[in-house]
């Protein structure tokens, strides 16, 4: 999803996540329409859609073992330590960071903390997960990484994704199709190649 600063791109998955209400229409996911769902039928919902945060969003005072475990326990997901703990290395190895389960956020570079990140939107096993500009804030390097690992998630995950992004190379790595958002609405969909190539100067701002 491209758009200037702004525009509501940020807004629209908050809006789909159910963390901001709109202010008409409806939002239908997994066959729920987000605004009518009461507290405990969002949670169920969110339990199903995955949500990664710009700033990551990790809890600094706990180790990553215990940032990857608190979805289990925020969602009463019944399992033994032992299935908790194979889990939570399960993920981990899907992030290349397994040798990181007893460290705290703080020890962390930047590239780190989004896999961790990452790795905690996963353990629930989402259907649907939201990027929010998810290589904002790092190294071309480490940028180039998370997109190629965000392809290999939507494979071997079989989810579906929206990713918010101005990173062009995270655009063209990661997309099936492009939507521009101008002026709060939906001006364009279509595949990266199609937008690239296109004529419209509303367009081409974005791949200039």
């Amino acid at each position: 999803m491209l758009g200037k600063s702004g525009v509501g791109k940020s807004v629209l998955i908050k809006c789909i996540i159910g963390l901001l209400r709109p202010d008409s229409g409806k939002i239908i996911v997994l066959g729920k329409n987000i605004p009518d769902l009461d507290h405990d039928e969002l949670d169920r919902i969110r339990a199903k859609v995955g949500f990664l945060f710009q700033s990551n969003a990790l809890y600094d005072s706990m180790t990553v073992r215990a940032n990857l475990e608190f979805p289990l326990r925020r969602h009463w997901i019944e399992m033994s330590q032992t299935e908790m703990d194979d889990l939570v290395m399960e993920v981990l190895n899907n992030v290349g960071l397994a040798h990181a389960v007893d460290m705290m956020p703080e020890e962390l570079s930047g590239g780190m903390r989004k896999r961790i990140a990452l790795a905690r939107t996963l353990i629930l096993k989402p259907g649907i997960i939201l990027y929010d500009e998810p290589t904002t804030g790092l190294d071309p390097v480490t940028g180039r990484e998370i997109s190629a690992l965000i392809v290999d998630i939507q494979r071997k995950y079989h989810s579906a994704s929206i990713i918010i992004s101005h990173d062009m190379h995270c655009v063209k790595r990661t997309s099936d199709r492009v939507a521009v958002l101008i002026n709060g609405k939906c001006y364009a969909v279509d595949t990266y190649e199609t937008l690239r190539n296109s004529s419209d100067p509303q367009i081409k701002q974005f791949f200039e």
